[in-house]
Order: structure tokens, then C-alpha cells, then sequence
């Protein structure tokens, strides 16, 4: 079943991707298990304070079969507050170096929008930007991911994370993010980036509402010829729809990423990597 999910037989999508001196195999879904390097972000069972802990969060998810791992040390809840650029830094490069010793054949993702942030923790060798800016933040961002060998995650969002739900206005929620996610991604291919992912960016700039809509459309992000991902993990269009906690969510999110994957996921993003991947076992043995 996973590998006969919606394909656009027309635009058909990359499936091989180069991170760093790693090939990315993209012809059965993958999975990237969050760890967040700060006091608030939204699930408090991703956060990590110390490379200890980062250590053992990361063995337990490359256990449980992540692909990737995402590293990020700035919240993008809504309305979280602002990180300054040293801290952000400061927070996440000790991580990074203890994670690359440790387990040096997992590709490591950064969630960070700044192109310093990018640039400080490409020379320590990780392998993928996750940019929720999707190169509007920053407009260094495309010089400094185009001067690497790193893939880009490009991902929706409107305004930042302190503005961003006040921007989630929309006379066509899909014909609106793919026209603006089609602009980022021609600067960044403009820009001399190749191996890109595109992240829809459920939850930035959009409401519960708007959510489920566009998920119905996501086979059709596969016109952009371009590996998606999907990032829906315990977020609130999950736990305010059944009216739930966060920790109450995870059988909202297998739902979720299941349906994800029969849509054309091609990744996912997600705290709890062990279902994730019994997801993709179990659709694989439909095939």
C-alpha cells in the first residue's frame, strides 16, 4: 500500500535526495523524531536540557526506527516567545556535536529560521535546514543553504511565530499556500538549492479549520515535483477537535498520519516514532 499511495503520474516526485554525503531513499515514507533543545515548546516530552538527555531521547527514537533526527532550540508554538540569535545558538551547537559523535550515520535536521543559526551548525556537519520560513525570515537563508551540501525543508507560514495566527486569512486555503510555497520554492532552486522537501506547514498561519482542508489537498502539492512532508504530531487541530490534552493525543495522530501517507506523505515528522513507523509497516504490507 505505501508504494502504490496517490502519485501524480505527470509531476512525478523526487524520491532520492542528497544529504550532505548521505542518500536519502524516499521510495518508502521516512520518519524524523523531534527533539526540542527549549523550556516551552508545546510537548513537554520532546524537550531535552543537557546532551545527556538529547542522547537518550535520540537512542530511543533511532530504536524505535527514526530516520532523521530534528533538533530545534527555538519554540514556533503560536505566540511563543522570542529567542535571541546568540541563545538560540548557544542552546543548540553542544547538542549537535554530542548527537554527530554519538550516532554519526543518522542525518540530523535543525528547525531554525536564521541563516547565522544554519550556518553555525553546518559547519558542524548536520545534514538538513528545517526552515519554518520558508526563506522569508531570513533572506540570507537560500545564500547560506546553497553554499552547503545540506537539504532544505521548506515549509508555509505566514508572519513568525508571534504573528503567525493572525495571518490566517484565506479565501483558498490550498490554492494559496501552493501558489506561496510555489514562489519560495523557485527562489530557492533560483538560489542554486536542489534537494528540497516542502512542509504545507499545518498549524502556522492557519486554524483547525483550515488544517483539515488542506490536508484533503495534499496529493495535489505532488505538481511541485517535490518530497512532502507532514507535521501534524499532537498539534491542536488534533486535541482541540476531540477535545483532548496534548498528552491525549497520540491515537489522534497515528489517525492523522495515516491518512497522511495514503495522501502522499513522504515524511513525517513526529514525537512518537514507534507508531509512526508501525504505520508504514503495516500499510507496506498491503502492497
Amino acid at each position: 500500500m505505501v508504494n502504490s499511495r496517490v502519485e501524480d503520474k505527470q509531476f512525478p516526485r523526487i524520491k532520492r535526495l542528497k544529504l550532505g554525503d548521505k542518500i536519502l531513499d524516499l521510495s518508502i515514507p521516512r520518519v524524523m523524531g523531534i527533539l526540542n533543545v527549549t523550556p516551552d515548546s508545546f510537548y513537554d516530552q520532546s524537550r531535552v536540557q543537557s546532551e545527556s538527555q538529547a542522547l537518550k531521547l535520540a537512542e530511543k527514537m533511532i530504536s524505535e526506527g527514526a530516520d532523521i533526527l530534528d533538533l530545534g532550540a527555538y519554540s514556533s508554538r503560536p505566540g511563543s516567545l522570542n529567542v535571541e540569535e546568540k541563545e538560540e545558538i548557544a542552546r543548540i551547537t553542544p547538542i549537535v556535536r554530542a548527537l554527530k559523535k554519538e550516532f554519526p550515520s543518522v542525518p540530523i535536521s535543525v528547525d531554525t529560521f536564521r541563516s547565522e543559526v544554519a550556518k553555525s551548525v553546518l559547519n558542524e556537519g548536520i545534514e538538513i535546514i528545517n526552515d519554518i520560513g520558508g526563506g522569508l525570515l531570513d533572506p540570507e537563508m537560500f545564500s547560506v543553504i546553497s553554499s552547503s551540501k545540506a537539504a532544505y525543508i521548506l515549509m508555509h507560514m505566514r508572519g513568525n511565530p508571534q504573528t503567525m495566527q493572525k495571518q490566517a486569512n484565506y479565501s483558498s486555503i490550498f490554492s494559496e499556500v501552493a501558489s506561496e510555497i510555489s514562489d519560495q520554492l523557485s527562489k530557492a532552486k533560483t538560489s542554486g538549492i536542489h534537494d528540497i522537501i516542502l512542509d504545507p506547514g499545518f498549524g502556522f498561519s492557519k486554524n483547525v479549520e483550515q488544517n483539515f482542508e488542506l490536508m484533503k489537498y495534499l496529493p495535489e502539492l505532488g505538481v511541485l515535483g517535490r518530497p512532502v512532508l507532514v507535521g501534524i504530531s499532537r498539534k491542536s487541530m488534533i486535541y482541540k477537535t476531540l477535545d483532548i490534552t496534548t498528552e491525549e493525543s497520540l491515537n489522534g495522530t497515528t489517525v492523522l498520519n495515516t491518512i497522511s501517507l495514503l495522501k502522499g506523505a513522504d515524511l513525517l515528522r513526529v514525537h512518537d516514532v514507534r507508531e509512526a513507523r508501525q504505520i508504514i509497516t503495516l500499510l507496506d504490507n498491503f502492497s
